[in-house]
């Protein structure tokens, strides 16, 4: 009998299982992956981080070096170097969640779940039994109707299919301007691939604040990535030597490109297949995600969910907060997840970077908004870096000068992200942020000066 069984070794559910055994519970996982980790350290955030940093590098050479003074750098692509290397370190990455495992004595139960009755879980021809069940089975990629998806190694692949093409192709189409479409076409642009992103909306990171969609989708298509807004993807003919994008614009004009490779990035849906959670009844929503409470819990006492599986953003670090959170709940504890302060990063060069309200949201509220606004050109260490495009913007309660949101494009935004989802814990004003001293030189300096701006002014600009 375990305290805790947790469905999934992902971000949610390793970490679940590490702070459950922390908290003196007797905790076994169920992953049926050969390896731990989940979407994310497999195929997702980690293999795709490595494959970003590796096509920087040759972006850096090929567009700064000279500048710098580094002349006569040249490199070849060693597409399969390059494989390797993203393999060896999502390998550290997944051994090390096994280590964990090992370190706080929690079983790894290898093998598929199914739930059969609370409390009751079968793996194989096993039942394991259990006092509390936490379900953290993530989420997979949604294709476009008559789309059909043939990774590895085809044509028409989704992320995970793109991770791992056979070869660099000559030619890519990008359906979705989300953060998968936009990062993976980031890779590819930079390898000498012509990558054009079809999107059904009219601008780039739906949901994002609008100053960053616009300056963020001109700052890429300087880097060579070609967009087509407001194209309603029909399907995808591979009856020919070169798969045909056939889309629709806003005027129902028909449209089709041939391409070499098509990455379908239309977004994720929660993925709980095989589980029973049907017959168990446990209650869905109308999006086909598990209904939980405010603890995690289901409709079926002693069951509880998580992460993708779950309403919310579809973000590695939310599926770890709720699993410490859940973790604390069945442990008699207080688990706690602030929900509006779950920053969001895209890994491209520049990175972005968002926490809080956008402007927009924020004047749906009703309250009276103010915004600091600085441009990186202002910042020193930006342009001695050669990445002063972008900018840090605040957005800023008018009356209580309380910070609601922040929203920044620039070297190292996913890092600078986090002094504001500090600041916005402690219900910082932005004038605490101004009032702060920032080492110089820095380009976190330049959220100093958008706190600046949203009182009497910034120095540097």
């Amino acid at each position: 009998m375990y305290d805790l069984i947790v469905i999934g070794a992902g971000p949610g559910g390793y970490v679940c299982s590490i702070r459950a055994a922390q908290l003196g519970l007797k905790v076994a996982c169920v992953e049926g992956r050969e390896t731990l980790g989940g979407t994310c350290l497999n195929v997702g955030c980690i293999p795709s981080k490595a494959l970003l940093h590796s096509s920087h590098m040759l972006h850096e050479m090929h567009e700064n070096f000279a500048t710098l003074g580094l002349m006569n750098a040249t490199a070849d692509v060693d597409w399969e170097k390059m494989q390797s290397y993203k393999a060896d370190t999502v390998a550290t990455n997944t051994k090390g969640i096994e280590f964990l495992f090992k370190k706080n004595k929690i079983d790894w139960i290898k093998g598929w779940a199914r739930i059969t009755a609370p409390g009751k879980v079968m793996v194989g021809d096993t039942e394991h039994e259990a006092k509390n069940i936490v379900v953290a089975t993530g989420s997979v990629p949604t294709a476009l109707k008559g789309i059909e998806i043939d990774n590895p190694g085809g044509v028409v692949v989704d992320s995970t299919g793109a991770l791992a093409l056979p070869a660099i192709p000559n030619t890519m189409v990008v359906i979705g301007a989300g953060v998968i479409g936009l990062e993976l076409g980031s890779v590819y642009a930079r390898l000498g691939t012509q990558v054009t992103v079809l999107e059904y909306l009219d601008a780039i990171t739906p949901g994002m604040d609008a100053e960053v969609q616009k300056a963020f989708q001109k700052i890429l298509s300087k880097q060579g990535l070609g967009f087509q807004l407001g194209s309603a993807v029909q399907g995808v003919d591979t009856s020919g030597e070169r798969p045909r994008v056939i889309y629709k614009n806003k005027k129902g004009e028909d449209f089709a490109l041939d391409t070499d490779v098509v990455l379908v990035a239309t977004g994720r849906r929660a993925y709980h297949d095989g589980l029973g959670l049907d017959a168990l009844g446990v209650r869905l929503t109308e999006r086909g995600q598990i209904d939980v409470d405010g603890h995690w819990a289901t409709s079926v006492p002693g069951i509880y969910a998580i992460g993708d599986a779950i309403p919310g953003p579809m973000l590695a670090h939310k599926a770890e907060d709720e699993g410490m959170a859940v973790a604390e709940v069945i442990a008699g504890k207080h688990g706690h997840v602030n929900y509006d302060v779950i920053p969001g990063v895209i890994y491209t060069t520049p990175e972005v970077a968002n926490v809080g309200l956008t402007e927009a949201a924020a004047k749906a509220t009703g309250r009276k908004i103010k915004t600091g606004k600085f441009p990186l050109m202002g910042n020193a260490r930006a342009k001695a870096m050669l990445e002063a495009e972008g900018f840090v913007k605040l957005v800023v309660d008018a009356e209580t000068d309380r910070v609601l949101g922040a929203h920044i494009i620039g070297p190292g935004a996913g890092e600078m992200i986090h002094e504001i989802c500090v600041a916005m814990e402690f219900g910082a004003a932005a004038q605490d942020i101004a009032l702060t001293c920032h080492a110089h030189p820095t380009v976190s300096e330049a959220v100093r000066e958008a706190a600046l701006a949203c009182g009497d002014g910034a120095i540097h600009v």
